[in-house]
C-alpha cells in the first residue's frame, strides 16, 4: 500500500529521493563545469594514508593510493576504481570470498586502508566480539531482503514443519528472523534488538525449522529438495539463477527506517574517520557510472543512499551499546 502524500518518510527513502534529485539536476550541467573548474584551478584535495591521515592539499599530480577490502569482484568495484582515478585516488581492491571476518581482520591489522561489505548491523557485532573501533565513513548501497522458495508460489504454502534456510552470523541470522516476524510466521523476543537468535523465537505455530549457513552459500541452496525456504538478499543470487526481487514470496522494505542498521557502507579505522579522502569517493559513489554498474551487478536488488557518515556512526554506537548491554 503506497503511503499517503503527507505520510512522513524514512530517512533512507528521503536519502535516495535527494541523492535522485541532485543526479537529475546537477550532473548534465555540473560535469562539464567540474571538469574546466579542475583545468583551471589544477589542485585537489588528498590525504597521506601512509603517515598519519591528515588531509593536506597536492598538486594535481599528486595520486592518493587507497587498498580497499571487499567481498569479491563485481561491475560495481571497477566502476568505482574508474571514477575513483578521475578523482586522482588509485583504489587497488582486495577481495576475499569465504569468510566475511577477513576484511575486517585486514583492516584491524593495518593490511588495508578501508573496507566496503558489510553494513552497521554485522559491524558493530564485529566491533564488539574483536574489541575494535572500526567506523563507517561512506553509506554505499542497501541490499533488498526477502524469503524464496523454489517450491512454493505463496507464503501461506509454507507448510509446517518446513526447513527454512537463514544467515549463521548474529548480524544477517538477526535480519531473517525479523523478516519471518514481519511476515507473521514467527514472534521474537524484542528485548533481542536486531541481533535474535533461534532461541529467542517465542512464537512458532508452524514448527519451522531453522537451517543457519553462511549468508553467501544460501542462493545455491535455493533448489536442494530438503529446503523450502531460504531468507537471503535479493542480491546474493547469481544472476544465471535468474531469482529477482519479484520472485520473493516475501519482501522486506529496504527503505524503511527499521532498515537502517543494514546500509553497507566504507569503513576505517578511527584514526582515519576525518581523512579528506572519504568525501571524495562519497562523490564517486553519486556518479552515474557508478550507479548503473551497481544496477548491473544487482538487476536492481540494491541501492545506492546517500546517508551521513554521522548518521552511521551514531547507530553502530548505538547497536555497540545494546549488543554489550545484553551480551
Amino acid at each position: 500500500m503506497t503511503a499517503p502524500n503527507d505520510a512522513p518518510q524514512s530517512e533512507l527513502r528521503n536519502a535516495l529521493e535527494q541523492r535522485n534529485k541532485r543526479r537529475r539536476t546537477g550532473w548534465i550541467v555540473g560535469a562539464g563545469v567540474a571538469v574546466l573548474a579542475l583545468a583551471a584551478v589544477g589542485t585537489v584535495i588528498a590525504v597521506n594514508l601512509a603517515g598519519n591521515g591528515d588531509a593536506a592539499v597536492a598538486d594535481a599530480a599528486e595520486t592518493v593510493h587507497l587498498k580497499v577490502a571487499g567481498s569479491g569482484e563485481s561491475a560495481l568495484q571497477d566502476a568505482v576504481a574508474e571514477v575513483a582515478a578521475e578523482h586522482d585516488i588509485e583504489l587497488e581492491w582486495v577481495n576475499f570470498t569465504d569468510d566475511w571476518t577477513l576484511p575486517n581482520s585486514s583492516l584491524v591489522a593495518g593490511e588495508v586502508d578501508a573496507n566496503a561489505f558489510q553494513h552497521g548491523a554485522f559491524l558493530s557485532a564485529f566491533n564488539v566480539e574483536n574489541d575494535a573501533e572500526l567506523v563507517p565513513v561512506v553509506s554505499t548501497v542497501i541490499v533488498e531482503w526477502g524469503i524464496f522458495s523454489s517450491k512454493l508460489e505463496e507464503l501461506d504454502e509454507l507448510a509446517d514443519g518446513a526447513r527454512v534456510v537463514i544467515p549463521d552470523d548474529a548480524a544477517n541470522g538477526g535480519r531473517a528472523l525479523g523478516i519471518l516476524a514481519a511476515a507473521d510466521l514467527i514472534e521474537v523476543d524484542p528485548t533481542a534488538g536486531i541481533y535474535p537468535t533461534p532461541d529467542d523465537v517465542t512464537s512458532n505455530p508452524k514448527q519451522l525449522e531453522f537451517v543457519p549457513i553462511k549468508a553467501l552459500t544460501i542462493p545455491q541452496q535455493l533448489d536442494d529438495p530438503t529446503v523450502d525456504a531460504v531468507v537471503v538478499g535479493t542480491s546474493y543470487f547469481d544472476p544465471s539463477q535468474g531469482v529477482t526481487a519479484d520472485d520473493a514470496l516475501y519482501l522486506d522494505d529496504a527503505l524503511a527506517d527499521h532498515s537502517l542498521p543494514y546500509v553497507n557502507f566504507i569503513a576505517t579505522t578511527a584514526e582515519r574517520a576525518d581523512d579528506a579522502v572519504w568525501e571524495t569517493l562519497r562523490e564517486v559513489y553519486a556518479d552515474p557510472r557508478v550507479q548503473a554498474a551497481n544496477d548491473e551487478d544487482t538487476h536492481g536488488a540494491a541501492v545506492i543512499v546517500d546517508i551521513p557518515a554521522e548518521k552511521l556512526q551514531d547507530k553502530i554506537v548505538e547497536l555497540e551499546e545494546f549488543a554489550r548491554a545484553n551480551g
